[in-house]
């Protein structure tokens, strides 16, 4: 598995993305959390790097007509195009019932363990895709000129 070079490109694409999504987070809120080192959400996309680091490698390594790269570049298509969709939409709605059950907590009904609260960082925005995909690229390109 080491020496599988798309499947490192993608694992480095994923550990690059979501310390830079530690690193924004901590600029943009003035607080550090490191538990958006493996949350979902925020800028940039992990998933949209990954799956594009994977398609951008793929397509280096095996040639950007073989079928390999057809199944890669359609699953990074998939997975964009799902985090901001449904996704994104899911993260809205988790913020909508976590006020009113907050709302609801406010005339006395009790407080909500924090496995109950739903997670409202789930999907993302098209900036946040775009980054993610872009940073995903370039980390391909330029780990499949350092590897050996």
């Amino acid at each position: 598995m080491y020496y599988n070079r798309i499947l490192l490109i993608a694992l480095i694409a994923w550990i690059v993305t979501q310390a830079a999504k530690v690193i924004i987070y901590w600029i943009v809120n003035k607080k550090f959390v490191l538990e958006r080192m493996f949350g979902d959400g925020g800028m940039p996309s992990g998933h949209s790097a990954v799956v594009a680091s994977l398609a951008t490698a793929t397509g280096l390594q095996c040639g950007w007509d073989s079928p390999v790269f057809a199944v890669a570049a359609i699953l990074a298509v998939i997975v964009m195009h799902d985090a901001t969709g449904v996704r994104q939409e899911t993260g809205k709605q988790a913020k909508v019932i976590n006020d009113i059950v907050k709302m609801l907590e406010a005339r006395g009904r009790g407080e909500l363990t924090p496995a109950e609260t739903l997670k409202e960082f789930v999907g993302h925005t098209g900036p946040q895709v775009l980054v993610g995909a872009l940073g995903g690229i370039v980390i391909a390109v330029v780990m499949n000129a350092v590897l050996p």
